[in-house]
């Protein structure tokens, strides 16, 4: 599958088990499916524009305060976990609607992504899966129904938002991390979406516009939980909400829209 982006170029697609992912993944997909954690891995496995940088950041910033090691992570988007894990996975998601907007600016944006379109067609295109890692229902519903079955923290973007000390805590705890007051309030400020967005190593300015034009979308937009109703039509609502509830029968997993 060649699909074509906002620069006239084949940005080439292929799809392995029902999944639409990049040439470079599929290249190395031998090597994904062998990969063997180490005991003091960590995974972070979330969908695109899941909050993976927040997290990432936050787990940066608990190691570095820390008084053991740091120890290294694998950053891994995937609709389904595919690898046998030496520590537990720590899944993020984010609610469908904010996620598909988010999704959509990152490939305006993205010239190693491909054209998005117009927002019509970008609906389309998210509600059946065909965007690049596959559907955001397969991924969600796959990591909720194995979290009882291991050892695996959930989180949700909107939780992080909402109670960030809160959240911080438990993913402490998750690492085995004891720090004092002080050090959470400190990595609660440091990573607030305010201040990762005048951080050059989080706010990719430092990548080529070749690649990513910050002046079509910044990489961090907005951040904020209810944007989606800026975007979505009353049909397009309408219609999706009828999807989730086909997709997501039957699970208990529950989404906060809007703070």
């Amino acid at each position: 599958m060649a699909l074509t982006s906002e620069l006239g170029k084949q940005i080439k697609l292929k799809e392995v088990e029902g999944t639409l992912l990049q040439l470079a993944t599929v290249d190395n997909w031998s090597q994904i499916q062998s990969f063997q954690a180490k005991p003091d891995d960590l995974l972070i496995c979330t969908y695109p524009k899941a909050g993976t940088t927040w997290i990432q950041e936050i787990v940066d910033m608990i190691e570095q305060n820390g008084d053991v090691e740091k120890c290294q992570r694998a950053i891994i988007q995937q609709r389904h976990p595919f690898i046998e894990w030496a520590r537990p996975p720590q899944p993020s998601a984010r609610n469908a609607k904010d996620c598909m907007v988010s999704y959509y600016h990152f490939q305006r944006m993205n010239h190693k992504l491909p054209d998005p379109g117009t927002w019509e067609e970008y609906f389309e295109t998210f509600i059946n899966g065909k965007v690049v890692w596959g559907s955001w229902f397969d991924h969600v519903k796959g990591w909720w129904e194995m979290k009882d079955r291991y050892q695996i923290l959930f989180l949700f973007y909107e939780d992080i938002k909402r109670d960030p000390k809160h959240e911080i805590q438990k993913v402490m705890k998750f690492m085995g991390k004891n720090l004092d007051e002080t050090v959470l309030d400190k990595i609660v400020q440091e990573t607030s979406f305010e201040k990762m967005k005048e951080n050059p190593m989080t706010n990719r300015s430092t990548v080529s516009k070749s690649i990513m034009d910050q002046s079509i979308s910044p990489f961090m937009r907005k951040g904020t939980v209810g944007d989606w109703k800026n975007h979505f039509t009353v049909a397009q609502n309408e219609r999706f909400d009828e999807i989730y509830r086909k997709k997501m029968e039957g699970t208990s997993i529950n989404f906060c829209m809007e703070l």
